[in-house]
């Protein structure tokens, strides 16, 4: 059994990203931690929380973070729905955490389990970066850190070259990509190449009939309106589910390679952009950058975690 810890601003591509995860049969989810994000933390806990319980597991949740470090928090309920869950009437409100504050509980697990467990981020990186700043010596404890966030082609979602979870707290990912740990990328860019959700493919979401596959689609009805209105996508897409595929099995990069990667901070248009040297002519080559996927082998693992 693999150990990981997740990091996520829970709304509809990271519930699916949840859930793969928590079906899994090879993998034992130490801990979720919440950051403000998608939607503010109270209500990403609380979506953490049903999609816990929906998958009938046991894995604590805890409130993080609720605010960038920085910026003021500009959450994407635009995309996601005011509940971050597509606004379909789920009960989304009422449940408690585990007590704890989300950024402790990184400190606690990764040094309980130092060199055996995997960091998995879908959300903007605060919890995580003031982890580091407290405790430097995560770096050599965590065995890897994967990344949903960036962009390797700078075609951004949220910007013309920035991807939301970067841009909401560009000075966290900077921290974290000049960590020194062992991190892979998977860009938003993966997601629109390889994770484009259309009829067919929702189609044989919905043919196994279970309640999980139809939370997989019924979600992401906000997400659909904004991608295919304002990005030109022909469906919704899946961020944080093809980064958890990544993490839960390596088969689903296709092509790969290590960049020097850092994040502009500046006040400018290009603010939260991942900054990927790809002629590598400058810098400590810090992060494995997926840049081609196995689209089967994600969607594979997705069909896998609705049955």
């Amino acid at each position: 059994m693999r150990k990981i810890l997740i990091d996520t601003d829970t709304a509809s591509d990271d519930a699916v990203a949840l859930m793969m995860a928590l079906r899994h049969p090879n993998i034992d989810i130490q801990a979720i931690t919440v950051v403000a994000g998608n939607v503010p933390t109270k209500q990403g806990v609380q979506n953490a929380l049903y999609t816990v319980e929906l998958c009938g597991k046991n894995v604590p949740v805890y409130a993080g973070l609720a605010k960038p470090l920085v910026v003021e928090l500009h959450t994407a309920q635009e995309t996601h729905g005011d509940d971050g869950m597509g606004d379909i009437g789920l009960e989304l409100s009422g449940r408690q955490p585990a007590e704890g504050h989300g950024v402790q509980v990184i400190l606690d697990t990764v040094n309980a389990h130092a060199g055996d467990i995997d960091l998995v981020t879908l959300g903007p990186l605060t919890n995580v970066a003031v982890a580091l700043t407290m405790d430097p010596t995560l770096t050599s404890k965590i065995n890897h850190c994967y990344i949903m966030g960036g962009t390797s082609d700078n075609f951004g979602n949220v910007t013309a070259v920035a991807e939301y979870n970067i841009w909401a707290d560009p000075e966290s990912a900077r921290i974290v990509f000049e960590s020194g740990m062992q991190i892979t990328m998977i860009g938003w860019d993966i997601s629109r190449k390889y994770a484009v959700f259309e009829e067919d493919d929702v189609a044989a979401i919905k043919a196994f009939n279970t309640p999980l596959a139809d939370f997989t689609v019924d979600i992401q009805g906000t997400v659909f309106e904004m991608v295919t209105t304002e990005l030109g996508l022909t469906g919704f897409d899946f961020p944080d589910p093809i980064a958890m595929a990544v993490a839960l099995d390596n088969a689903v990069i296709a092509e790969s390679d290590t960049y020097a990667v850092t994040v502009d901070t500046s006040t400018g248009p290009s603010r939260g952009q991942t900054l990927i040297d790809h002629s590598h002519r400058s810098g400590e080559r810090n992060t494995r950058v997926v840049t081609v996927a196995n689209r089967q082998r994600f969607i594979e693992l997705l069909h896998a975690s609705v049955q």
